[in-house]
């Protein structure tokens, strides 16, 4: 039986208008605008949406779920953080190359491919990882296979840092896919973190408010000039993630989307927090790159507003909270975050018509442009149905208790939300099946995805 989404408000292509939408099978057979419908109502699968809001499904183009098919305890798996994520609204994810083993060969691609066809409840996709040894057997995989190349100019969590000039050059050189970037100068984080261990380590000022001092807005900004030279000598399609800075946004230009082939990507967090708030959050916040300041939060947003920002993801990084809880110098960085980022870029567009339309810009539409992902990121007859329900104007409070990730915390915990997910499909599933890795049985309709460029 077909389903029916009826009158809804339906936010899509810049546009906020009262509609309904049919579902059949995994895609969209027809969008119907207007609070009249002219069939009867007893021939679908009803879902009546008066008052919610139909979205796209989010595409988070930055993820972590640390399942590499190989580590006999890691912090999230397929099964648990794409759960995560379909209970927050994302429908689609591209995995991280740093897992164990890392994502540098076609095999470990295919590995992870199985293990996401057998575990995830959202669809998927995977960027493979450069390193200083790889580039000649990585330009020779069909890009069609997958969905960036992933470059590490700064070390992170599963170090993957490449730093031969020569080997940076072949790769920008010669590339036919778009390549995403880790943006910071390995040195001077390095000098940073020698003298912060000199001085703090070991003492009461050991905390993570040193973070953004070691991993600082001159990191970032050198690694991504530098990076963004090298793009332009070579006209390289290039993506800047999760920019954390406002000197980045000097390098950065507003042109359409289409007509860029460099682009940036901001997180919630880095649009959430700042500095102020390590005094209670400590290394629950705690990310590469680091949570800097006010005035880059607040720069950060006048430039996703100005389209100098291209796209919103999580980097979602879980890790276990006895990990988060040692010392400063000995926890580990990342956040898990992809339960809520919708709702944490919500809490400023409801009500506010021009974020809105931005936050489904940039969480939907642009990340399905940019990284070429067919039939997805937007409501349109014959695209897939990947669709979000949310109810605004309700409050929705995080608990412990309400997270999914299997690290079981978020530095969100006690904060009240203004919006709730209400329904979510998956190519037309709106709900996930029991599935386990023990079983095998697929989950919740979640499907590869399919990458034109």
């Amino acid at each position: 039986m077909k389903t029916l989404i009826h009158n809804a408000t339906i936010v899509n292509e810049g546009r906020i208008f009262k509609g309904s939408v049919i579902i059949n099978g995994d895609s969209i057979e027809d969008i119907v605008e207007g609070d009249t419908f002219n069939f009867p109502l007893s021939t679908f699968h009803l879902q009546e949406a008066e008052g919610l809001l139909l979205l796209p499904g989010v595409i988070d183009t930055h993820v972590h779920f640390r399942d590499g098919g190989n580590s006999e305890n890691p912090a999230g798996t397929f099964y648990s953080e794409s759960r995560a994520a379909r209970a927050g609204g994302v429908t689609s994810v591209i995995d991280m190359p740093n897992t164990k083993p890392q994502t540098v060969t076609l095999e470990a691609l295919e590995a992870k491919e199985a293990l996401a066809a057998r575990d995830s409840a959202v669809n998927y996709g995977f960027m493979l990882g450069a390193t200083n040894d790889n580039i000649d057997d990585l330009l020779a995989i069909n890009p069609m296979r997958y969905a960036a190349i992933k470059l590490f100019l700064g070390s992170s969590t599963g170090n993957m840092l490449v730093n031969n000039p020569e080997q940076l050059d072949h790769l920008f050189r010669d590339s036919r896919k778009l390549i995403v970037a880790h943006c910071e100068q390995e040195e001077v984080i390095q000098a940073n973190l020698l003298n912060a261990k000199r001085e703090y380590q070991g003492t009461a000022n050991e905390t993570a408010a040193l973070h953004p001092k070691i991993r600082n807005s001159e990191a970032c900004f050198l690694s991504t000039y530098h990076a963004i030279e090298r793009a332009r000598k070579y006209g390289t399609r290039f993506h800047v993630a999760h920019i954390s800075t406002a000197t980045e946004l000097s390098l950065l230009s507003n042109f359409d989307l289409e007509k860029k082939h460099i682009t940036a990507e901001v997180t919630p967090n880095h649009l959430w927090f700042d500095d102020r708030d390590y005094a209670e959050l400590g290394n629950l916040i705690k990310c590469n790159p680091a949570i800097k300041s006010n005035e880059d939060r607040l720069a950060l947003w006048t430039a996703l507003e100005d389209d100098l920002i291209d796209t919103i993801a999580t980097d979602h990084a879980p890790h276990p909270l006895e990990a988060k809880q040692k010392p400063y110098f000995d926890a580990p960085s990342g956040i898990p975050s992809i339960q809520h980022s919708l709702q944490m870029m919500l809490e400023a567009a409801i009500g506010n018509d021009e974020l809105l339309t931005m936050t489904v810009q940039k969480m939907c539409h642009n990340p399905a442009l940019l990284f070429g992902i067919k039939e997805r990121g937007f409501i349109r007859k014959g695209y897939k149905a990947d669709l979000v329900l949310v109810r605004p104007h309700v409050e929705e409070t995080v608990t412990r208790e309400s997270l999914l990730y299997k690290c079981g915390w978020s530095p969100l915990e006690g904060q009240t939300f203004h919006t709730r997910i209400e329904h979510v499909w998956v190519n037309g599933d709106d709900g996930v099946r029991v599935g386990s890795a023990d079983n095998g049985t697929p989950s919740g309709g979640a499907q590869p995805l399919q990458f034109s460029k």
